[in-house]
């Protein structure tokens, strides 16, 4: 058998084992409950609260009342967002993304990221503050309360807005609200005690959503749910998985899930949406993931230290909310520039993290300096195979000479006949004698296959590819090529299948032909082995991958096409250099011959 071919067939059979290993180990991992941490309590009482770990006299509300829909209100206008903040519960429940649509078409939604209860949907951040020592619970601003606003009337980047909130019993609570140009909030909750006696109170922020997201993917690759780092490590939790902290026959608990830590983060992370609470770092705080059977609701808390307020002094509390999209380049300046450690992490790189994360950083910086995600891929492509070139060029070389190898090895084959071990000893001795590796030709191959799955993470997961067009009819490199054989790819009136039905993965587009083409010309290079069985699998491997990547995001197909250009490009010209000259054409042409005369034989036997 052709060792070459070997190689080949071997690579491809790791691959697809490759992928088998991927889909079933790539879920994420149900994480174990740690018992001592575990609470679960009845929701008879709605404002009954959990107990801190830290300080378990310390408690922080888990479930109350929700607003009112006509509470008065202050509105948010940036460059990012469009939206308001209720003055019931001083809570950000109304946040649009204005620069994204749900649609590529250009009359389509823009993305609304919070809701207010009452909605389908209804997902909301509120900050408040839970009464400990020489304060009444009735005394401390609670999810009723309503606000006053103090100063400011919209909220800006240039223009802060400040919440307040007297209880009539000496004490004033204010809370002042700031955005940057991208999307982080600022919370800076203060209490001013003006009495004669000193107080102390607990702050706390959380997340609420109300149910699962409407789209929701429940994707092997890519996690949706809460997301948290403690102390640099990083937890990522699926919705389904949150449900499980806790179960009660009368499904009337909650099921939560602490964790304390000095620095980090907690919140919800969707496909390309994320909202998270960020506690000022380097202070110990809470961290508590919650869910309620009943209502089913899912919550996120971050609950600080206990501020004691002396008399005739005020104490404030900072705490951050990440409320918007998950761009690179914003989550990044927020870690680096930000102190929020370890928050790019939020991205969902995956085990391939080693490889993703420097991809992607290639990948943008070229698609600032091209100024088109398409061509960014394409340039991505050369760039990868150049830094493997020298692995390539020693494997070209070796499958060039064992190309050279052939007329020697048909001899030992004709001497040895059917003994097996004396053809392997002498395949042996002869690529010694020739300083010959005949496992270096899948190389190249077997290399592409991680860099393959980091950059289907990379298009999958990342909200730059997202709505990223190319040319022409690829508006979304993110999305299966949207052209078909049904519509003669655009030349008739007639829409194309909807992505993942039947019709789709049969009546593929433009891009996935294109690769069916490069892989079978790729192959071509070398004249059809003489085994039979290798002869099938070679000439269905191309239209194989051709169907099966077909539904794949354009912008994985746009890198394997150029990738296997690049290779025949390289390959046809080192075997050149090492006197192998392919015969492509030939090839090609001995190939319909074969085909031809297979056909005429079963014609004539009347198959």
């Amino acid at each position: 058998m052709d060792d070459q071919n070997k190689n080949l067939i071997l690579a491809t059979v790791l691959s697809f084992a490759v992928i088998v290993a991927w889909t079933t180990l790539f879920p994420p991992e149900d994480l174990p409950v740690d018992p001592a941490t575990e609470t679960a309590q009845t929701l008879d009482d709605p404002t009954l609260p959990a107990a801190d770990p830290v300080n378990p006299a310390a408690t922080t509300p888990t479930e109350a009342p929700e607003p009112a829909a006509d509470a008065p209100r202050v509105a948010i206008e940036t460059g990012e967002f469009s939206g308001s903040i209720s003055l019931q519960g001083g809570r950000i429940d109304d946040l649009a993304l204005t620069n994204y649509r749900e649609t590529i078409d250009e009359d389509a939604e823009v993305v609304r990221l919070l809701k207010p209860v009452g909605e389908p949907g209804a997902y909301f951040a509120s900050f408040g503050w839970t009464a400990t020592d020489g304060i009444d619970a009735s005394a401390v601003p609670g999810p009723d309360t309503i606000w006053a606003l103090e100063s400011g009337d919209t909220l800006t980047p240039n223009s802060p807005v400040t919440l307040s909130w007297d209880n009539g019993a000496g004490q004033i609570f204010r809370t002042e609200i700031a955005v940057d140009d991208a999307f982080m909030f600022t919370f800076a909750q203060s209490v001013e005690n003006a009495t004669s006696t000193a107080i102390s109170a607990r702050p706390y922020g959380l997340l609420r959503r109300h149910g699962e997201p409407d789209d929701l993917k429940n994707f092997f690759i890519l996690h949706e749910g809460m997301v948290r780092m403690t102390d640099g490590e990083l937890e990522e939790t699926g919705y389904d998985d949150i449900t499980e902290y806790a179960v009660d026959p009368r499904e009337r608990t909650q099921a939560e899930r602490l964790d304390v830590s000095e620095s980090g983060w907690i919140g919800y992370t969707d496909h390309y949406w994320m909202t998270t609470l960020i506690p000022e770092q380097g202070v110990p705080f809470r961290s508590t993931s919650k869910y309620f059977d009943v209502r089913d609701l899912y919550q996120a808390e971050a609950v600080m230290p206990i501020e004691t307020v002396a008399a005739g002094e005020t104490a404030t509390v900072t705490t951050r909310l990440f409320a918007g999209a998950k761009e690179w380049e914003a989550i990044r300046n927020y870690e680096n520039e930000g102190g929020v450690g370890g928050f790019l992490d939020s991205i969902d790189w995956g085990w391939f993290f080693f490889l993703t994360k420097p991809i992607f950083a290639l990948l943008h910086y070229l698609n600032i300096f091209i100024g088109n995600m398409g061509w960014s891929i394409l340039a991505l492509t050369v760039i990868l195979k150049i830094i493997v070139l020298p692995l390539a060029y020693k494997s070209y070389v070796s499958m060039a000479k064992m190309k050279e190898l052939q007329p020697e090895m048909e001899k030992l084959k004709e001497r040895t006949g059917d003994d097996k071990q004396a053809m392997q000893q002498g395949m042996m001795k002869l690529y010694k004698d020739n300083k010959v590796n005949p496992a270096a030709g899948c190389l190249p191959i077997l290399l592409q296959i991680p860099i393959f799955f980091s950059l289907y993470k990379v298009i999958f997961v990342t909200i730059e590819l997202r709505h990223a067009p190319w040319i022409g009819w690829i508006r979304d490199l993110s999305a299966p090529d949207p052209s078909s054989f049904i519509n003669l790819f655009g030349l008739l009136p007639y829409a194309a299948p909807e992505p993942g039905s039947i019709l789709a993965l049969i009546f593929i587009g433009i891009l996935p032909i294109l690769l069916g083409v490069s892989m079978w010309l790729q192959q071509k290079l070398n004249p059809a082995p003489t085994d039979p069985t290798q002869q099938m699998i070679f000439a269905w491997m191309p239209w194989v991958f051709m169907f099966m990547l077909g539904s794949f995001a354009s912008g994985l197909v746009l890198y394997w096409i150029a990738n296997n250009v690049i290779t025949f490009i390289q390959q046809y010209a080192i075997m050149r250099s090492h006197g192998a000259k392919p015969d492509v054409f030939g090839n090609i042409k001995a190939s319909l011959k074969k085909r031809a005369a297979e056909a005429e034989a079963d014609k004539k036997e009347g198959k």
